[in-house]
């Protein structure tokens, strides 16, 4: 179906969500058709985040609104929903259009094996009519049911998205005013860690990573590996916001290793409360890095609201102790140099340009296998200390 065919029969004033890449023809449409306006199309923080803002334009008088959302983000949705749409409590009616990511049957990653065989079952626990949208499903389908549930505005519905349900010519190719290459950064990066612990967080953040500590990236092919080895990296494949709390229980745990945290400003915005916590703990043996292009890079370059920000001011705000921000190899490597000279809570913002390289491959290890060796490698640290 043609995104503008979708968007058609959505009959919708107000669009707000989280980016996914099964919705990145709507998304993209929706960034064509509106732009920055954020009284039609608001890109939020996180999934909970959206569904409260919907909830407040319908406050405020406005018509129908539609949240959307990767089928992983129905858990920060579920709080908001049940306490504040939920017909027992407001009753305001939203529609829900969700990315159908680890579908039963469909190949996918494995973050999204589970998560895809709950997405319809959940939906049922809370009670949320839903229309799963395939190639073969019409506007009219879609429109048909959105009436059926739609005359009763205080019920909530649901769009589930399947793999290449929805298409869109977009000619617009995301950019950012930055210029360091992000794989060239995690490289820099990875070397300084040396035979420290790196907690990456989700998408091409880890893939980077892997590449590069496994000696399959193009900078490190042919020469020494920059890393010991892929068992010092673990890679939050999912759980998208929460690779700085991982690494702040890591940093707790074992106060005597010190351990790189590789954040984007999407995974950072998600749950940025994590870095008050963090801020106000100060464990002196974490560095918090965000590589920020102002987009969710992973799922299609759509704009987050990090470049607007000074987040050298936030974190110092948090409580963070050594602040930089950086837009070139040689800054960077200046910030790294004297992080390693601190015992102290470190941040370093580093800007960075959008985009990868076209064959940028995925970890072959499973999920479980990097747990068990990054479990083993800080095992092994121990021992020798």
């Amino acid at each position: 179906m043609q995104a503008q065919d979708f968007l058609a029969a959505l009959d919708c004033e107000f669009f707000t969500g989280v980016p996914d890449s099964l919705l990145k023809p709507l998304c993209d449409l929706l960034q064509d058709r509106y732009g920055s306006d954020p009284k039609h199309h608001l890109i939020c923080a996180n999934e909970g985040n959206a569904v409260a803002v919907a909830a407040g334009h319908i406050l405020a008088g406005g018509a129908k609104a539609a949240v959307y959302l990767q089928n992983s983000g129905e858990g920060n949705m579920v709080n908001p929903f049940c306490s504040l749409l939920q017909q027992q409590v407001y009753g305001i009616g939203l529609t829900f259009i969700i990315g159908w990511r680890g579908e039963p049957g469909v190949h996918d990653e494995p973050q999204h094996i589970f998560q895809g065989q709950v997405t319809l079952g959940l939906l049922d626990t809370l009670q949320i009519p839903y229309l799963v949208v395939s190639t073969d499903t019409t506007p009219d389908e879609v429109h048909d049911f959105l009436q059926r549930y739609g005359a009763d505005q205080e019920t909530c519905k649901a769009l589930v998205i399947r793999k290449g349900a929805l298409s869109y010519k977009c000619d617009r190719k995301p950019r950012n005013d930055y210029s360091l290459n992000r794989e060239q950064v995690i490289d820099l990066i990875a070397q300084a860690a040396a035979d420290d612990f790196i907690v990456s967080t989700t998408g091409k953040i880890s893939r980077e990573l892997y590449e590069i500590s496994c000696g399959l990236s193009p900078l490190t092919t042919g020469q020494e590996k920059a890393r010991i080895s892929a068992s010092h990296d673990f890679l939050t494949v999912g759980s998208m916001g929460h690779c700085s709390s991982i690494a702040l229980g890591l940093a707790l745990q074992r106060p005597e290793q010190r351990f790189w945290c590789l954040d984007g400003d999407g995974s950072l915005l998600m749950h940025l409360g994590a870095a008050a916590v963090i801020g106000a703990l100060k464990p002196k043996n974490l560095v918090h890095i965000v590589l920020n292009n102002a987009a969710h890079d992973s799922v299609g370059g759509m704009p987050t609201v990090a470049a607007e920000l000074d987040l050298k001011q936030i974190m110092s705000g948090c409580g963070y102790c050594f602040v930089r921000s950086v837009s070139t190899l040689e800054q960077l490597q200046e910030a790294i140099t004297q992080v390693k000279q601190l015992h102290e809570l470190n941040f370093i913002e580093v800007k960075c340009a959008l985009g990868s390289r076209d064959d940028l491959g995925r970890p072959k290890s499973s999920a479980a296998d990097n747990k068990h060796a990054f479990m083993h490698a800080l095992s092994q640290a121990k021992q020798q200390q």
